[in-house]
């Protein structure tokens, strides 16, 4: 056992006291610089390690475990000292990706946030051009002894649709006011049975409501009254007389003859803006698909999304999709089979397949009938007195 004399002793004393001092005071710094946002610099860092090696050297050169201790806090200091610079480049990342969002176009900017106009006009300037329209797709198999069999079955007694009767053309009116005639009952045919939108029509014509100068004047009340029960009859004559309006203003009391004029008029979507185009301008850029077309060539499974097998979401894709394939000399007789086949026997609810003529090629064949309830009503037991 070592003995020590007084000095040594205190010298000892002296020496563990400043080494605890001095790692308290390291603590403090540690805990201070983690808290704290602002990092270390290394004129610091430098500064404070010589101060520390200085008072350390001061105290005691003997002492190898405050040294190692000492060294060890070096280190740690040293490497924050590392990390510095590169929590300053991180926080230049930051603002230049702020930078970069500035730049960025906004959220109203961008594809998904556009018009129904505009996004329609790019599909179809995609799909079809108004001076030469070419079919580049693969048609089906057997569609045209599937359509020969349609043609059959629409001009039997199953089946009777007369174009003329439907579309309501207004032949017997002069050229101006037949077309006004030919948009004014297209727009009121959506979601509305044919008879229905023919008393319509009929009704204004009798008082004197089918010219865009008798509309503008009008009442909306009164074109509200004369059009009913059509479907939507309150937002139809606000768009009946919006049109008028328009007419008058821009194409001197006639209709618009592009597919985009028409198809920014109030109330007006693809399928009526084909319409209107073929039957009053004799112009056919594109086939009319309503609700029927879109159902029956789904079912006939002559149309698909592109790449995949599976069917078309909306009569808008629809169109795009047949018209790849389908020859443009059938666009125009195609709407007015396929909605009469579609009205008396490939019913939306309860298809006739029974009675249909291709149901043998028909892949939706007997899969769409619905099956009856197994539920049977209970009987009422009489109550006893």
């Amino acid at each position: 056992m070592v003995h020590l004399n007084l000095n040594e002793k205190l010298a000892l004393m002296i020496l563990i006291t400043s080494a605890r001092a001095f790692n308290a005071t390291n603590r403090r710094m540690m805990y201070s610089s983690r808290s704290s946002s602002k990092s270390f610099s290394a004129e610091s860092l430098t500064l404070r390690s010589n101060s520390n090696s200085n008072s350390n050297s001061e105290s005691a050169n003997g002492a190898s475990g405050s040294e190692s201790r000492v060294s060890s806090l070096r280190k740690k200091r040293l490497k924050q000292e590392d990390l510095e610079p590169v929590e300053k480049d991180s926080s230049r990342v930051i603002n230049g990706r702020d930078e970069m969002c500035g730049l960025l176009p906004d959220i109203e900017d961008s594809p998904s946030r556009t018009s129904k106009l505009n996004s329609y006009v790019k599909s179809t300037e995609a799909s079809i051009s108004a001076s030469s329209i070419r079919t580049s797709g693969i048609p089906p198999q057997n569609w045209e002894k599937m359509l020969e069999c349609i043609r059959k079955m629409t001009s039997s007694e199953e089946a009777t649709v007369d174009p003329l009767n439907c579309d309501r053309t207004g032949s017997f009116l002069p050229p101006k006011e037949r077309r006004f005639y030919v948009l004014i009952g297209t727009l009121l045919s959506s979601q509305t049975k044919d008879h229905v939108t023919g008393a319509a029509v009929e009704r204004l014509r009798l008082n004197g409501l089918l010219t865009p100068e008798a509309i503008d004047k009008a009442d909306e009340s009164t074109i509200k009254e004369l059009i009913y029960p059509v479907g939507f009859y309150t937002r139809k004559a606000t768009n009946v007389k919006k049109v008028a309006k328009i007419c008058l203003m821009r194409y001197d009391g006639d209709i618009p003859r592009s597919l985009e004029e028409l198809l920014s008029l109030p109330g007006v979507g693809p399928k009526i803006a084909h319409l209107v185009l073929h039957i009053a301008w004799n112009d056919v850029q594109g086939i009319c698909v309503d609700t029927h077309v879109h159902r029956i060539c789904n079912r006939l499974g002559w149309v698909s999304k592109p790449g995949t097998k599976q069917k078309t979401s909306s009569p808008e894709e629809t169109r795009v999709a047949l018209q790849q394939w389908l020859p443009k000399e059938e666009w125009v007789a195609i709407n007015f089979l396929l909605v009469g086949f579609g009205q008396k026997i490939c019913t939306p609810l309860r298809p006739r397949c029974g009675v249909c003529s291709i149901n043998e090629l028909c892949p939706s064949a007997f899969k769409e009938t619905p099956i009856k309830s197994s539920k049977l009503k209970k009987p009422i037991k009489s109550k006893k007195l």
